[in-house]
């Protein structure tokens, strides 16, 4: 996946995931294959057994000599991708029967859990966004709630429940969906603070704003089993951002999640695509078919971008019964079974 608005022709390690995954929901593992790959080989240096993948690839400006070339911009790996990298391969093992997916995703979810997760006082083992930059001070951690699907985290800790690291990653991580947006936003990032009065505080670096990267919770949220236990208290604490979009015909495009006030501007296609999964969660299946329609309508206007286009993958298919997410976090795409994804 290449964003092809940027001047540097990026890809990053999170498209790669994302790709992975539409290709097993649609039953191409030629492309699985590939992307498998390009990812290996170009973010991991040829290695995903013992290497992460680096977080950002694209086109390297001439300097000190050297041509222009293409290849790793930065190093430093995101949790987020690495999540979805290893479950695609973990639901493509399966699905496919094939044990090289399975043994590798093992592999990668297990670099996971010792290079970008850590014991936070007060919280327990927590996902870091990634192994470097996101630990300021020794009582201070910066965290992204959009970096953890409960479905993924779910599935995690089903498969190994010999290992309660992946139990604690799961508990770490609704709390960190629920107890960060008191005004039923989610912010993009937010603060832990260990010391004597653990717990979260709002990001001084984003000023608690919710927007690019918290819009993804929302569209995790609603695309969850109706069996999962997280469902209900998820759907319950973002109950405002549907009230909003119902009431004003589109979400918010950013929000100060500290006191719920709304910035002048509408999400984009995007957005609309990614809350009508949790719109037709809520039982708000009128809302939900608005947003899809403003969704369209907009993206005739406009080509979408490489991030609305993802959101719209994953919303769209979701409420075309394309695939659906089990109680225990496992995939069921439309090609294993008959039954449409349940909302």
């Amino acid at each position: 996946m290449i964003d092809a608005s940027t001047p540097q022709q990026t890809t990053v390690s999170e498209g790669q995931a994302y790709a992975l995954f539409f290709a097993l929901v649609a039953n191409d593992r030629p492309t699985f294959e590939r992307l498998l790959a390009w990812t290996e080989n170009n973010l991991a240096e040829g290695d995903l057994a013992s290497r992460l993948p680096a977080w950002i690839w694209g086109k390297r400006e001439a300097a000190g000599g050297k041509p222009e070339s293409w290849g790793v911009l930065d190093t430093n790996p995101a949790s987020d991708a690495d999540l979805w990298i290893a479950y695609a391969l973990l639901e493509a093992g399966r699905l496919w029967q094939e044990r090289r997916y399975t043994a590798l995703g093992t592999v990668i979810a297990r670099q996971v859990l010792q290079r970008e997760s850590a014991l936070l006082p007060g919280l327990g083992r927590t996902l870091l966004p990634g192994p470097v930059g996101f630990h300021p001070s020794p009582t201070l951690w910066r965290l992204n709630p959009s970096y953890v699907p409960p479905q993924l985290m779910r599935r995690f800790a089903t498969l190994w429940p010999q290992q309660p690291e992946w139990a604690q990653l799961l508990s770490s991580s609704a709390r960190l969906l629920l107890d960060t947006a008191p005004r039923g936003f989610s912010p993009d990032w937010v603060e832990y603070h260990g010391g004597a009065k653990p717990g979260f505080r709002p990001d001084q670096q984003t000023r608690a704003e919710g927007a690019y990267n918290a819009i993804r919770v929302y569209l995790w949220a609603g695309m969850l089993s109706p069996q999962d236990p997280l469902r209900a208290p998820l759907l319950k604490t973002y109950r405002p951002m549907a009230d909003y979009t119902i009431a004003q015909g589109h979400p918010p495009e950013r929000v100060d999640t500290r006191s719920g006030s709304v910035g002048p501007n509408s999400g984009n296609a995007g957005f609309s695509a990614a809350v009508a999964p949790y719109l037709a969660a809520l039982g708000e299946a009128g809302a939900a078919q608005r947003q899809v329609e403003r969704m369209r309508k907009l993206a005739a206007e406009q080509p979408l971008g490489y991030y609305s286009q993802v959101l719209a993958l994953f919303a769209l298919g979701h409420l075309d019964g394309l695939y659906r997410f089990e109680a225990d976090g496992a995939l069921t795409p439309a090609w294993t079974a008959t039954c449409p994804a349940r909302r």
